[in-house]
C-alpha cells in the first residue's frame, strides 16, 4: 500500500537558476521532511533545467512549461501534487527548518481550518533583514478573519500552508491578474475557510529584485481592484462599515504608492474616492494625511531636478 503524501511544497522559478536551489535546499533541510518538491518551471532559458535535474534527480518532481505567469504556474504545481497539505514557496524565498513541523502540526489539530501562516523576515538580495512582517498586526485572532484581512490583506506565499480541500474550494490563484494575486487568493479564502497564525519567523522572504512582481506599473490598479471585487462580493457578509473602511484605507495606501511612482493624477483620483468613501472622522484623517506627504514626495522631486 502506497504511503500517504502529507505535504506538497509548489515551487514556481523563471530564470531563477542559483535562487531556486537555495530554496529546495531550504525544504529538505526541513526537521519534518516534506514528501515531495514540485517545481513548475515556467519557461526558464537560464539552464534552470539542467542544473536542477542533475543535481535533485528523483527528489524533485520538475515540469516545465511556457512562460505563463505566476499564477498559471502556482495552480499547474497545485493540480499535480499529491500532498493533502500544500505549501507555497516562490524561488526567492526560503523556509527555516522547523516550518513545515509547526504548519502541520496546526492544521492537524484544527481540522476545520483551511490555511495557516506564520511571521516572515523580509530581506534584500543582498541578504540584509529588512524587517518582519508580523502576521498578527493585521489578524489579530485566528478563525473567521475576512473584516481584518480586508484592511490589509498582505499574504507572502511561501508562508502559508493550505488544506487541499480549501484551495479547491476557492479555485487557486486568478491567471488574469499579473500581480495581487496573492492578496486575491487570501481574500477568497477567508470568506470560506478560517486562517491559523502562528507566532513565529518561519519564513525569509526576497524583496527589492529587480525582476519581482512588486515593482509592475499595474501593480497599485490589480491592488484596488482584488480589494473591491472582494468587498462587493462579501456583500450581506460583512458589515458595511467594515467595507467602506476597507475600500477607503485601500485607496489611501495605493494613493500614497502611486505618488511614489509620480502617477499624480491617478493618485489624485483615488484620494477623492477615499475621501468620498470614508465612514468615519478616523478614516477621513487618513486621507487627509495624504496632503502632507504629497508635499514632500513634491519637494523632493523639485529638488532632484
Amino acid at each position: 500500500m502506497a504511503q500517504e503524501i502529507q505535504v506538497s511544497a509548489i515551487i514556481p522559478t523563471y530564470n531563477r537558476r542559483d535562487l531556486v536551489q537555495r530554496a529546495i535546499e531550504s525544504v529538505l533541510a526541513q526537521t519534518l521532511p516534506v514528501d515531495e518538491i514540485v517545481v513548475i518551471d515556467d519557461g526558464s532559458d537560464d539552464g534552470t533545467e539542467d542544473i536542477l535535474r542533475t543535481r535533485y534527480g528523483e527528489r524533485i518532481r520538475y515540469y516545465w512549461q511556457g512562460n505563463s505567469g505566476v499564477s498559471v504556474a502556482r495552480n499547474r504545481g497545485f493540480s499535480l501534487a499529491r500532498g493533502r497539505y500544500l505549501a507555497m514557496l516562490d524561488s526567492d524565498d526560503i523556509w527555516l527548518p522547523e516550518k513545515n513541523r509547526k504548519q502541520i502540526e496546526f492544521l492537524d489539530t484544527h481540522q476545520d481550518f483551511g490555511m495557516v501562516v506564520c511571521d516572515v523576515t523580509r530581506i534584500g538580495p543582498d541578504g540584509a533583514e529588512i524587517d518582519i512582517f508580523k502576521r498578527r498586526e493585521v489578524t489579530p485572532h485566528d478563525g473567521w478573519v475576512l473584516d481584518a484581512l480586508l484592511m490589509n490583506p498582505s499574504l507572502v506565499p511561501a508562508s502559508a500552508m493550505v488544506r487541499r480541500e480549501a484551495w479547491a474550494s476557492v479555485g487557486g490563484f486568478d491567471p488574469t491578474l499579473t500581480t495581487a494575486e496573492d492578496i486575491d487568493f487570501h481574500l477568497r479564502l477567508a470568506r470560506r475557510w478560517k486562517i491559523g497564525v502562528i507566532d513565529q519567523v518561519l519564513t525569509y522572504a526576497m524583496r527589492g529584485r529587480e525582476d519581482g512582481l512588486s515593482g509592475e506599473a499595474n501593480t497599485y490598479d490589480d491592488y484596488v481592484h482584488v480589494v473591491e471585487r472582494a468587498v462587493a462580493e462579501s456583500a450581506g457578509e460583512i458589515d458595511a462599515l467594515i467595507g467602506q473602511r476597507a475600500l477607503a484605507a485601500t485607496y489611501v495606501r495605493n494613493a500614497r504608492g502611486m505618488m511614489i511612482s509620480s502617477r499624480w493624477t491617478d493618485a489624485w483620483q483615488l484620494a477623492r474616492k477615499a475621501l468620498r468613501t470614508a465612514p468615519d472622522s478616523d478614516s477621513r484623517s487618513q486621507v487627509l494625511a495624504l496632503l502632507p506627504f504629497a508635499a514632500r514626495r513634491m519637494l523632493a522631486t523639485a529638488l532632484r531636478r
